[in-house]
C-alpha cells in the first residue's frame, strides 16, 4: 500500500463528502409529486437531467401546443447534470481530435453546429432569465510535459481553417495567463467554452419548462415499456404515461431500450472544491481571464473558478466498477481524493496550505467513441442519447435536438451527419469487459509516463476503430 502523504492530507482535513453545487443553495427549486394513475401525452421524456429537460423544452418551443410529460426518478438534476465541472463546450465530439479521427470528413460541419449551438444555449439562458453565472471565458488546453505541444500547432491549424479561432501558447505566454511551474504551453481557444454553475442551469432549464406547460414527476423511475396500438406506454411503480413518442434520457442507467446497453458503461469521476482563494492567493496563480483550464494528458484534469473565487479540481482517475455497478456509495473514494490533492499541490505549490471544503464523484456515460450517439426503437417511436462521456452540459443540447428530429421524422443537417447515422463499437461482455477497461486505463498511464508512447493493446484499439486517446 502506497504511504499517505501528510503534507497533502491535511489539505483535505475539513473536507466534507458533499456535492458543493447544492449545498444549500437558495435557487433550488420546489420538489414535484411522484406520478399516481394514468397520463396521457404527446412526448414523454425520461430523464430530468440537461438531455431530457433540453428535450422537453425544445419540444415545446417547436410545437406549444405539445403536451409534454417529463418523469425522473430522483430529482430534477441529480445525475451528471448537477454534478460536473461546469464545462459548456461547444465541441459535439468530445474534443477537435477525437472527432477528426473518427469524422474528419464531416468536421467542417460538426464544428460549425457546435458553434451554434453553445451560441443558442447563451440565447436560451439570456431568454429565459436563468441565473447560472454563465460566463464565456474560454478554455486553455496545457502542456504539462514536451510531448503534449506536438500535435497542438497542427490542431490550431486546422480548427481555424474551419472558422474557429485558438491560439498556441509557447511557455511564457501561458504562464503569463496561469501561474504553475508544470506549464510548457498551451491551446487557447478564446470562445468555444463556457463556464456555468451546473446545477443553477439546471433548475434554471426545468423552471423554463415549467413556464412553457411542461408537467414533471419526480420519485417516478420508469419500470419497463409497454407497446400499445400507436402509443408507448411507460410504466413507473405508482402510475403510467400513454404517449404517441417516448425520448429517453437516462445517462449512465440501463437504456430502456436493451439493445442500447451493450454500447455504455458508467465511468466514476471525482472532483474537490476549496475554500475561497484571498487576494493575495489570487494574484499568486494570476488566471485573470478565468479560463476554464484543463492540461493535455491521456488522463487529464479539468479545473476552474467560481463565482466565489474556489478553484473547482477534478478528472484525472476515470473508474470503473465490474459489471456496470452503479451507487452512491460508490461517490467517496478516498484514494482518487488523495491523489487529486497532490496533484493541485503540485500544480500550484504557491497555495499551500489552501483547504479543501468539499469532495464528490458521479458515474460518466462513457461509450467507446467517447461522444454521444443515437437510436430508436418500438418501430420509432422511442429515441435515445446516450454516451457523451462527460462533455455533455452542452452537447446535451444538441442530443436533445436529434432525439427530437428523429421522433419527428424529420430529414436535417444533423440527422444526416455520420456520427448521428452510426453506433460505437459495443464493449465485450463481463468478466472481459472489467478487464479491457482496467488494461486501457493502465496503457494510458503508461503512455503519460512515456511521452506518449503507445503500447501494443492502445495500438490495437486504434487500429479497430476503438480509439482511447481522450
Amino acid at each position: 500500500m502506497k504511504k499517505k502523504d501528510p503534507f497533502v492530507l491535511r489539505h483535505l482535513a475539513n473536507i466534507q463528502p458533499e456535492l458543493w453545487w447544492l449545498d444549500s443553495d437558495p435557487l433550488e427549486p420546489a420538489p414535484h409529486a411522484a406520478l399516481i394513475g394514468d397520463v396521457g401525452a404527446d412526448l414523454c421524456v425520461v430523464g430530468a437531467g440537461y438531455t431530457g429537460l433540453w428535450t422537453a423544452l425544445l419540444a415545446k418551443e417547436r410545437e406549444p401546443g405539445r403536451k409534454v410529460v417529463v418523469l425522473e426518478q430522483y430529482e430534477t438534476g441529480a445525475g451528471a447534470s448537477g454534478r460536473n465541472g461546469g464545462f459548456c463546450s461547444a465541441s459535439l465530439t468530445h474534443g477537435f481530435s477525437n472527432g477528426m479521427h473518427r469524422f474528419a470528413d464531416e468536421m467542417p460541419v460538426i464544428e460549425r453546429l457546435g458553434r451554434e449551438n453553445l451560441n443558442e444555449i447563451e440565447d436560451t439562458i439570456r431568454r429565459y432569465d436563468i441565473v447560472c453565472d454563465w460566463e464565456r471565458t474560454g478554455e486553455l488546453r496545457v502542456a504539462v510535459a514536451p510531448w503534449q505541444l506536438r500535435s497542438m500547432e497542427n490542431e490550431a491549424k486546422l480548427r481555424n481553417e474551419m472558422g474557429d479561432n485558438v491560439q498556441v501558447l509557447s511557455r511564457e505566454e501561458v504562464q503569463a495567463r496561469v501561474h504553475s511551474p508544470l506549464y510548457q504551453g498551451g491551446l487557447f481557444d478564446p470562445d468555444g467554452t463556457a463556464l456555468v454553475d451546473p446545477a443553477r442551469l439546471v433548475w434554471g432549464l426545468e423552471r423554463a419548462c415549467l413556464k412553457l406547460g411542461v408537467t414533471i414527476y419526480e420519485n417516478s423511475k420508469v419500470e419497463w415499456l409497454e407497446d400499445v396500438d400507436d402509443a408507448v406506454r411507460i410504466h413507473t411503480p405508482y402510475g403510467a404515461v400513454t404517449a404517441a413518442r417516448v425520448a429517453l434520457a437516462t445517462n449512465v442507467w440501463a437504456s430502456l431500450v436493451r439493445s442500447a446497453r451493450k454500447y455504455v458503461v458508467p465511468v466514476y469521476d471525482f472532483q474537490l472544491v476549496t475554500e475561497p482563494l484571498s487576494p493575495e492567493q489570487l494574484e499568486s496563480i494570476g488566471w485573470n481571464g478565468r479560463e476554464g483550464v484543463a492540461d493535455a494528458g491521456n488522463q487529464f484534469h479539468y479545473y476552474r473558478l467560481t463565482a466565489d473565487s474556489r478553484i473547482l479540481w477534478g478528472g484525472y482517475d476515470a473508474i470503473y466498477h465490474f459489471g456496470n455497478r452503479v451507487d452512491a456509495d460508490l461517490e467517496q473514494r478516498a484514494a482518487t481524493f488523495d491523489k487529486l490533492a497532490g496533484h493541485f499541490l503540485a500544480t500550484f505549490p504557491q497555495l499551500s496550505g489552501v483547504r479543501f471544503t468539499h469532495r464528490w464523484g458521479g458515474a460518466i456515460d462513457t461509450c467507446s467513441r467517447f461522444c454521444a450517439f443515437w437510436g430508436t426503437g418500438y418501430g420509432g417511436r422511442v429515441a435515445y442519447a446516450l454516451g457523451y462521456t462527460g462533455l455533455g452540459v452542452g452537447a446535451s443540447r444538441f442530443g436533445a435536438q436529434v432525439m427530437l428530429d428523429l421522433l419527428e421524422g424529420r430529414r436535417t443537417e444533423r440527422t444526416a451527419l455520420r456520427m448521428v447515422r452510426t453506433r460505437p463499437i459495443p464493449f465485450p461482455p463481463e468478466p472481459l469487459r472489467y478487464g479491457v477497461v482496467q488494461l486501457t486505463r493502465w496503457s494510458l498511464d503508461r503512455a503519460d509516463r512515456r511521452e506518449g508512447r503507445r503500447n501494443l493493446w492502445l495500438r490495437a484499439l486504434d487500429a479497430a476503430g476503438l480509439g482511447f486517446d481522450s
